[in-house]
């Protein structure tokens, strides 16, 4: 390779790494209230219709959040972005914004939607009184995939939140919501 082809190959990373956390800018994927408890709601219903045991455990959580579409991209770089609504007793009480970074061999875009029932009110005070809850931290919480859905019963629900990912669609080489980093926001 060239010093000319190395050089012309920084500057398309860095051009592109701009492109992707351009994509991520608050003013670019901010939605209203309304909007967001609307998505929300059209969310957790598509949820439910795919993954009973997510039903289940909505009948049991002290609260959910809801994050109907987060945003994903990179090369080498990379993150994501998305905004939700966390709803208790059947109503919305708080917005939030979840993001996250991470470099190393990535590339691709996607969309995919999150759910975390918060089952207890240890959790529900960490999301309160913390700046931001950064996931691997505080609070343990457990992406459900299939294996364990279908082992979920009222017994074997012991942890402080579960997470349930759906509607992935793009091109990303793997999908991990840990290290993701959720905030209280206003709408």
């Amino acid at each position: 390779m060239t010093h000319t082809q190395s050089v012309l190959q920084r500057i398309l990373l860095i051009t592109a790494t701009a492109f992707s956390f351009a994509a991520f800018s608050p003013a670019a994927i901010a939605a209203s209230a309304e909007d967001l408890n609307a998505d929300a709601a059209q969310a957790l219903q598509s949820l439910y219709k795919s993954n009973p045991a997510a039903e289940q455990l909505s009948k049991k959580a002290k609260a959910i959040l809801v994050f109907p579409k987060i945003l994903k991209a990179g090369l080498v770089f990379g993150g994501s972005y998305g905004e939700g609504v966390l709803n208790r007793n059947a109503k919305h009480v708080g917005y939030y914004n979840s993001v996250s970074a991470s470099w190393g061999w990535q590339a691709g875009a996607e969309s995919y939607g999150y759910v975390v029932f918060l089952m207890s009110n240890k959790a529900i005070k960490y999301l309160d009184d913390s700046k931001g809850w950064e996931f691997g931290v505080g609070p343990s919480i457990v992406v459900v995939n299939e294996g364990i859905a279908k082992n979920l019963t009222s017994s074997t629900m012991k942890e402080d939140a579960y997470a349930f990912i759906f509607d992935q669609q793009g091109l990303m080489a793997s999908l991990s919501i840990e290290g993701t980093k959720i905030s209280r926001i206003k709408r």
